[in-house]
């Protein structure tokens, strides 16, 4: 009897891309004493021409505040980034990512100037609320998702109105509505 060998396969590029990301852009964080993070792997109010502005729309997701917090969004982000890989493709999941990473960059750049923003925590909240759609039949709306959205989004919510840290509960909403309503529409019976 032929006896098969176990081999590592790499089963979810854009979870696994993101994930080699963000480590590479915490190492080099630490390496530049928080340059590279200011430079490249946050959003803030700056100079709307200027072309950084619209780069760190996108890559802040990647920058995250130490090894803590990098940990914290990636151990999600390899939970649920591979089923959803799976289920909807590499390019849909890449374009969730995508458009978490711009709305969350956007509203924090008009509506908070004073705040820095870093982290892959909204993307966390789109995997969370997406990945509560797997059960989905059209016309219905799974008591998963209602439950999901009550608890993450609730608790973000709330804390968002009554405590004061560094945490961006609003972007952590902001991924969850991105999630829940790209969850409906990849979904539902065309």
């Amino acid at each position: 009897m032929e006896e098969k060998r176990l081999k590592i396969t790499f089963n979810a590029p854009a979870v696994l891309i993101i994930v080699g990301l963000s480590f590479i852009a915490t190492v080099l964080n630490y390496i530049t004493v928080g340059k590279s993070g200011e430079i490249l792997f946050s959003t803030y109010h700056s100079a709307a021409t200027s072309p950084m502005t619209w780069i760190r729309m996108f890559t802040h997701i990647f920058g995250h505040a130490g090894w803590s917090h990098l940990i914290g969004n990636m151990s999600y982000i390899l939970l649920l980034g591979p089923m959803l890989e799976e289920k909807y493709s590499t390019t849909t999941l890449v374009i969730a990512v995508v458009i978490t990473a711009f709305i969350t960059g956007i509203v924090n750049y008009i509506f908070f100037p004073g705040a820095a923003l870093c982290g892959a925590s909204g993307v966390v909240f789109a995997f969370i609320l997406l990945s509560s759609f797997t059960g989905f039949k059209n016309g219905e709306i799974p008591v998963t998702f209602i439950l999901v959205a009550v608890f993450f989004l609730g608790q973000q919510i709330f804390e968002g109105l009554t405590l004061k840290d560094n945490v961006s509960n609003l972007s952590h909403v902001l991924g969850g509505i991105v999630g829940g309503v790209l969850g409906y529409i990849l979904n539902r019976k065309k």
